[in-house]
C-alpha cells in the first residue's frame, strides 16, 4: 500500500475519537485537518509532540484548521492521555489500523535488534477541499509542529 495521493481527494474514513463521537474525514470539509500519527500513548516523543501541537493549537484554529492524532492505543489510554497533557484536540483510536493502513503508516521497526510492525510518526495535511496537500514521513519531533503550521499558512498563500 502507498498511501494517499498527493493533490488527490483523501478517502473518507472513520475512527472512534476521545470527542465522544466517531470521527469521519468528510465531516471537516470547509476546514484544513491535520492528521498526527503516533506510535504510542504517554512515551516520550509522542507526549513532546502532542504538547507542541497543544501550544499551537489556537494558531492552528486561526487558520482553519483541525488535529487530530491517531495511534492504535484504546480511547480510555486516550482519554487520560488527553487529559493529562491538556490536549485540546481530540485524539483518534485506530486500534483495527484500518486508517493506519489507509496511510501507510504501519511498518517494519527494530529496537533493540527486534523487528515488528509499528507506527511509523507521520503528519499528513488535508485541506478544506479534502485534499492532501503534505505529508511527513518518519517525523523528528523538535520543530514538527511549527513546519506543519507554517505549511498551512501557505495554504492561505
Amino acid at each position: 500500500m502507498s498511501g494517499p495521493r498527493m493533490n488527490r481527494v483523501v478517502k473518507d474514513f472513520k475512527c472512534a475519537s476521545t470527542g465522544g463521537t466517531d470521527v469521519r474525514l468528510k465531516d471537516y470539509r470547509g476546514k484544513n485537518v491535520v492528521l498526527y500519527f503516533y506510535p504510542k500513548d504517554s512515551t516520550p516523543g509522542c507526549t513532546l509532540e502532542g504538547q507542541d501541537f497543544r501550544d499551537l493549537h489556537a494558531k492552528f484554529r486561526r487558520r482553519n484548521t483541525v488535529i487530530f492524532g491517531v495511534s492504535r492505543d484504546s480511547i480510555a489510554s486516550h482519554e487520560k492521555f488527553k487529559a493529562k497533557q491538556k490536549f485540546p484536540f481530540d485524539l483518534l483510536s485506530d486500534a483495527d489500523e484500518k486508517v493506519c493502513r489507509q496511510f501507510d503508516v504501519i511498518q517494519e521497526k527494530s529496537l533493540y535488534g527486534r523487528k515488528f510492525m509499528g507506527v511509523v510518526r507521520s503528519t499528513f495535511l488535508i485541506d478544506a477541499d479534502g485534499k492532501l496537500r503534505a505529508e511527513w514521513r518518519n517525523v523528528k519531533v523538535k520543530g514538527h509542529a511549527q513546519a506543519v503550521l507554517d505549511a498551512v499558512a501557505e495554504l492561505d498563500a
